[in-house]
């Protein structure tokens, strides 16, 4: 099983995110189940969400506490909350940022929840929120920074997540699912 924790403010799209991811993994014949955990639902406030990947069927519905995958929404919440607690020596970070990733690590070097030996290596800088503001006028940055995701090798399939973003956004209209299309390849294709 794979397990992964989305963190990031209200109103940037933590919990589509995690029913996209949920929704795209069913696509690619995976089990797969999302779920939000946030307190007073208020634009800006602290949210996150989990998201199980199985070959068999998921028993498990409590809280990520050991993620295989760490996704970052909005970095100014590094040294602000725990975000990296629980993670292992082996976690992929995905950081929604537009620093660099030395910067970005002298940071995280601080955070008292790291594992021993934790390398840089396991960080994916991405700078999610200009493609969002470029594309959608907002920082919601939750597809965008799917693309990257969908950079991990045998992970996912870039497919699913277009069906999975035309079966979530479907009454939304086709221009909405064109530009999360759009935001989904821009980061796939970022080097």
């Amino acid at each position: 099983m794979i397990e992964i924790r989305i963190h990031g403010r209200g109103g940037q799209g933590v919990v589509a995110a995690s029913e996209l991811l949920a929704i795209a993994f069913f696509k690619d014949g995976k089990k797969s189940q999302a779920f939000p955990n946030f307190g007073v639902e208020r634009s800006g406030a602290p949210i996150q969400s989990f998201v199980r990947v199985s070959d068999k069927d998921i028993l498990s519905r409590d809280h990520v506490y050991n993620p295989d995958i760490l996704i970052i929404q909005d970095d100014s919440l590094i040294g602000k909350s725990n975000i990296f607690s629980g993670i292992k020596k082996s976690t992929l970070i995905i950081i929604n940022s537009k620093e660099k990733l030395n910067n970005l690590f002298i940071k995280i070097k601080k955070e008292k929840d790291l594992p021993k030996n934790f390398s840089e290596k396991n960080i994916l800088v991405v700078d999610a929120s200009k493609v969002a503001l470029e594309i959608f006028k907002k920082n919601i940055v939750n597809t965008a920074i799917l693309g990257t995701l969908a950079k991990v090798p045998n992970l996912l399939n870039l497919k699913s997540i277009f069906l999975a973003v035309e079966e979530k956004f479907q009454d939304k209209g086709r221009e909405i699912i064109e530009k999360n299309i759009l935001a989904i390849e821009h980061t796939y294709n970022l080097k």
